[in-house]
């Protein structure tokens, strides 16, 4: 969680501060991870799913997948992780979207980006990291 916080105060988004903080752990390389990820903070760009949630379905992926030897046939575990994911990150914040985050449309802040790297990565380490 600190190398997430650090990573995204030293410049990388959401997404590529929590997938980058666990390449280590996920036999990542962290120079294609930070690029892959890239298109995913701010919400996918568009303020949609939170780029910190994103990047722990990233590592959802990374975990669960059979890769291309055994296409298809991991696809449907991966999902239920990702919603199991998205539910424990709405429910710690009453949403997933980083423009209801972030306030944008009612001026409420629900949740610093800070505070959903914090979120991610400790739902990385509970549901992931086992």
């Amino acid at each position: 969680m600190e190398r997430a916080q650090k990573l995204h105060d030293s410049g990388y988004n959401c997404a590529q501060a929590v997938v980058c903080a666990y390449c280590d752990a996920f036999g990542l390389d962290e120079q294609t991870a930070f690029k892959m990820a890239e298109g995913f903070g701010l919400g996918m760009g568009l303020k949609e799913v939170c780029g910190a949630l994103t990047g722990a379905f990233m590592l959802a992926g990374q975990k669960n997948s059979g890769g291309c030897e055994r296409a298809g046939e991991t696809k449907g575990k991966t999902y239920k992780m990702t919603k199991a994911l998205a539910a424990a990150f709405q429910e710690k914040n009453g949403t997933y979207l980083c423009r209801e985050l972030k306030g944008i449309a009612d001026g409420n802040v629900r949740r610093s980006c800070a505070g959903c790297i914090e979120d991610a990565c400790q739902l990385v380490e509970e549901f992931l990291c086992k």
